[in-house]
């Protein structure tokens, strides 16, 4: 499982020892672990101090891992929980050996008998729950190999307006805790793109986020006393797989507006189509509390999916106005005041136009007035001798019918005020069919952009 690099790979934490120094020489009885282990106890009496001969020697540490899963991203702790395989590399120069004489190159003993660096991440957040490993490799020269797993629940400054076709960039900084520059300098063990492809080569978890690459940055400091601490960063970016976003929040979403949409060719005056928006607006509303657990919950930023959310509810809420708005204009616009001027000039005129539904102008038909009005106005002549009988009838019937005529036109008739009222309403539903279609357009046209660049990275 684990990775054992060769000596010319990790050369870096090698160290030259000044002539007058020398490491302690190791003699084996015969060449058998048990004699190498009898040989190397003196070594672990000096466990405690920092293994090098000269104080002002550094102690070179050599730092790679491997990612081995991404096991989660919690955007409101603002917290990325990783499992990764750390190797370090460093020289004891209290060791030393025959592999001839011993019978081996390199043994495993107890870490606890050996001086480990104190080598942290800054960014670790939560206890490691990863099982320990109790033994690391010591070779003949003197070098060092410690490795074991560990799951990082590591901070990081996650921007998920974008979601869920966002990329995230995480750090890990890698530094000793009370160590300075003059003591313990660390180096990149292997390079980092060779650590990216090895990742993803060994990563088992294929759940919500993929790794796009690995690279790493040195931190120098400009400091030539040494009174720093040296560190090295490695910079994850992580992209998460949004088709389980786009298949049960987006596409639904967009079905439901459509359906919205299609409900503006529902005549107002035949058909309750506020029962139906309302419906309309309820199930919506049942949708986003159902799928509220996959949208992400943070106080940094706003989702942009959540924007689009709130947008698609407020254009179904304003849908829903306005068919109220133009149901009162169809029942009760008989006794509405005549249209203010500027409702005239703004609505009928300017917006009727631009959505190409101008006002007609209805010229009184005089034709309709003319027979009753003959009828009723039909010269009296004095005297009961020269009127007749059926030119009282006639007169009599022009009068009733001019009556019931009046009457009608009261009850049933549309003044000219009604009418420009109702053409408001009407040219109002369509600017908003037409806020809706272009709402429509650009969020599909955006969503499809967005996912096809998101992939494409």
């Amino acid at each position: 499982m684990y990775i054992l690099a060769t000596e010319a790979e990790f050369s870096l934490a090698r160290v030259s020892v000044p002539a007058a120094c020398s490491a302690i020489e190791v003699n084996c009885s015969q060449p058998t672990q048990p004699a190498l282990l009898e040989a190397l106890t003196p070594v672990f009496n000096l466990s405690a101090i920092r293994p090098v001969m000269n104080m002002t020697t550094p102690t070179n540490v050599s730092i790679f891992f491997t990612l081995y899963g991404i096991l989660g991203v919690d955007e409101k702790a603002q917290l990325l929980s990783t499992y990764l395989w750390l190797h370090y590399w460093w020289m004891n120069e209290f060791i030393s050996w025959d592999p001839v004489q011993c019978g081996t190159s390199r043994i495993s003993l107890p870490v606890k008998k050996f001086w480990v660096p104190d080598i942290v991440i800054n960014e670790f957040m939560d206890e490691n729950t990863a099982p320990s490993v109790p033994y690391m490799y010591v070779y003949n020269d003197g070098s060092v190999h410690d490795s074991h797993p560990v799951k990082v629940v590591s901070s990081c400054n996650l921007d998920i307006y974008t979601f869920p076709f966002d990329i995230q960039n995480c750090t890990f900084t890698f530094n000793s805790y009370i160590h300075f520059a003059m003591d313990i300098k660390i180096f990149l063990g292997k390079h980092a793109d060779d650590i990216t492809e090895h990742s993803k080569s060994v990563m088992t978890t294929m759940g919500e986020w993929q790794l796009l690459d690995i690279t790493s940055h040195k931190y120098t400091e400009g400091v030539e006393d040494g009174f720093y601490i040296d560190e090295l960063k490695f910079h994850i970016r992580v992209r998460r797989r949004p088709t389980l976003y786009v298949v049960n929040l987006l596409i639904p979403s967009c079905f439901l507006i459509t359906v919205d949409l299609f409900s503006f060719l529902l005549p107002p005056q035949n058909v309750d189509r506020s029962s139906f928006k309302m419906t309309l607006i309820l199930g919506y509303t049942v949708f986003l509390l159902i799928m509220n657990d996959l949208l992400p919950i943070t106080g940094n930023t706003i989702p942009l999916m959540n924007v689009f959310f709130s947008l698609c509810l407020a254009l179904m809420v304003t849908s829903l106005l306005e068919t109220i708005f133009i149901t009162n204009l169809l029942c009760g616009s008989a006794d509405f005041s005549p249209v203010p001027q500027w409702i005239r000039v703004l609505v009928l005129q300017i917006l009727g136009r631009l959505v190409f539904m101008p006002l007609k102008t209805k010229e009184p038909r005089d034709s309709d007035m003319k027979p009753m009005a003959g009828l009723a106005q039909l010269p009296e002549e004095s005297g009961p001798a020269v009127e007749g009988k059926a030119l009282q009838e006639l007169r009599s019937l022009g009068k009733d019918l001019q009556a019931i005529r009046l009457q009608v036109e009261q009850q049933l008739g549309r003044s000219q005020s009604s009418e420009e009222w109702i053409q408001v309403g009407f040219i109002i539903d369509r600017l908003l069919f037409g806020f809706y279609i272009l709402f429509v357009t650009v969020s599909f046209i955006t969503i499809i952009i967005i996912w096809s660049n998101a992939y494409s990275q």
